[in-house]
């Protein structure tokens, strides 16, 4: 007994340890690759979840459903994470990381069962992230040339053939290469591609998923502010600030007490002539067209419609960094340091267009613009949100292969040449670790088992001639036809995914696994409920004290 640590927890703490909480959090992991399955390849589900307002998302991007759902066990909570990681980092194969990661998960279950320690597990999964990736970089994976549109097409294409927007892939695929190579940005040596801040999605409901197209310019939802201002101008010079074009107001409560009745009047003077002061230093530019993050009053429209000017007010912030990238010019704080080189001169057309029941402002035609806005139409608005997953998903592919330009073979093939690799490592390895890493190399399979799964194939046919397949010399880039479930050279069939996306994949379903297996011990202070707080000690109800002086004792 004396050995024995003593662990006091209160009656509203929870602990669980031991094997019970890793099997718990393998069945966990389980459950959520088993909700994500019919996600992947070509002939996936959708899923439509309900949100707490009552809205609808419709969509098959593991990310997107994972991000709806709402779980208790904190096992499922940190897949979920991991969902959400490899969406921030390489933006596609949310639905493969799951999958794998549960699979990862559920191959250690018999391991554990024959009370083989987790560390020992965890070791060889880990030696086996890592051959996996050096054989991922150095056999798998084939270079690409960027500059070469076809072979940029057939990738974001395979990204695209699994998504709702698979019917109009050539559309989306251009889309996707146009905004990904007008953002990139090229800066002593250092390839920047922001396409989160420069690369703005608008959604427009009505006309038809054709009418899509990437604008050589930007788009805003915004009208002039004064109906006589001209609405549509040729090489317009541009002037952007993010200050007032009205009187200033006191930043709190601002009193003035006037002991004359003049004293009103010059008062009112004195702002319209700020005002005016503020006009003429931008009327002294010369600029067509005047776009501010902040408000325009009437007395300052007033003097700019007199010199011809169209001005667009109350813009916001992130818009007005991208009309400054598109156009060349700059956001500018205080009329008064307006200068010639301020000016933005590289739009070719400044147009208000009306569609539907809004008005656009258009500013297109630009020269070189290293900002542009994706304009999306289609039927619905839930159409219109699931083709904008599926844009972003396709943009990433294409800043992937951009900053590193490795390809690996689509359609699981990949994963069956790792698992033949792994296999065949596997042989060299002595003593308990060669067996769960064997594992990992199965575990890979439930990629191309998946994909056979979701297009009704026979699958333990189709496995079996594909681990074939593989098990001969350079057939590395055999893989699963997605659509038929029969097994078809990668190179002919043309399906091709970006190296950093699978390494990711891979990096993270492992990594998880191997954090999830660590865990041994759960322990979970619940809240006290306040009932429980307000109720009597003892049993039944307690009578309130007695009244008055003499203690009751009458």
């Amino acid at each position: 007994m004396y050995g024995q640590p003593i662990i006091v927890l209160n009656q509203n703490t929870k602990r669980e340890s031991g094997k019970k909480v890793q099997f718990g959090n393998i069945n966990a992991g389980k459950a959520i690759a088993d909700v994500i399955r019919t996600c992947l390849g070509p002939r996936s589900m959708l899923k439509m979840l309900m949100d707490p307002m009552g809205g609808i998302v419709m969509t098959n991007d593991g990310n997107a459903i994972l991000r709806e759902i709402n779980v208790q066990h904190p096992a499922a909570k940190s897949m979920i994470e991991v969902a959400r990681t490899q969406d921030e980092e390489v933006g596609d194969g949310t639905t493969s990381v799951i999958i794998l990661g549960g699979e990862v998960l559920s191959v250690a279950e018999p391991f554990l069962e024959q009370q083989m320690h987790p560390t020992v597990i965890i070791s060889a999964f880990r030696m086996a992230l890592e051959d996996l990736l050096e054989t991922l970089k150095s056999k798998v994976s084939t270079p690409v040339d960027i500059t070469n549109k076809d072979e940029m097409m057939k990738i974001v294409k395979s990204c695209v053939g699994t998504k709702f927007m698979s019917k109009w892939s050539d559309l989306a695929c251009k889309i996707a290469l146009e905004a990904t190579a007008t953002v990139a940005l090229e800066e002593g040596g250092r390839k920047e591609i922001d396409i989160k801040r420069y690369a703005k999605v608008e959604k427009i409901p009505g006309g038809t998923i054709e009418d899509s197209e990437v604008l050589t310019g930007i788009m805003i939802n915004k009208d002039v502010v004064h109906p006589k201002m001209k609405r549509r101008i040729e090489n317009p010079r541009i002037l952007l600030m993010d200050c007032n074009l009205e009187y200033k107001k006191g930043e709190s409560q601002t009193n003035i007490e006037i002991s004359k009745e003049e004293d009103f009047s010059k008062i009112l003077r004195m702002e319209e002539e700020f005002i005016e002061k503020m006009c003429n230093d931008v009327i002294a530019l010369k600029p067509d067209l005047i776009i501010t993050e902040k408000g325009v009053s009437d007395l300052a429209q007033h003097y700019l419609i007199r010199a011809g000017i169209t001005a667009i007010r109350r813009v916001r912030k992130s818009d007005n960094n991208r009309i400054a990238r598109a156009c060349g010019g700059t956001v500018v704080n205080r009329t008064d340091e307006l200068r010639e080189e301020d000016m933005g001169t590289g739009c070719g057309l400044f147009e208000v267009r009306k569609i539907g029941d809004e008005y656009f402002t258009f500013l297109v035609n630009c020269e070189n613009p290293k900002a542009c806005t994706i304009l999306l139409r289609g039927a619905s608005k839930d159409i219109l949100n699931e083709v904008e997953r599926n844009l972003q998903d396709a943009m990433n592919v294409a800043r992937n292969v951009m900053q590193e330009p490795f390809l690996v073979p689509g359609g699981g093939a990949a994963e069956m040449a790792l698992a033949q690799a792994l296999n065949e490592k596997a042989k060299s390895i002595t003593g308990v670790h060669q067996w769960p890493y064997r594992a990992v190399a199965r575990a890979l399979e439930v990629i191309p088992r998946t994909l056979i799964q979701n297009c009704g194939a026979s699958t333990i046919r189709t496995l079996t001639a594909l681990r074939a397949k593989h098990a001969q010399a350079d057939s590395r880039s055999w893989g699963v036809d997605g659509e038929t479930g029969n097994i078809v050279d990668m190179k002919d069939y043309g399906v091709w995914e970006p190296y950093s996306v699978k390494a990711q994949v891979y990096k993270t379903a492992i990594e998880t696994a191997i954090l999830l297996l660590r865990i041994d011990d759960i322990v979970s202070g619940t809240k006290k409920q306040m009932d429980a707080l307000n109720a009597p000690s003892g049993g039944g109800h307690s009578a309130p004290p007695p009244q008055g002086g003499e203690g009751g004792e009458e």
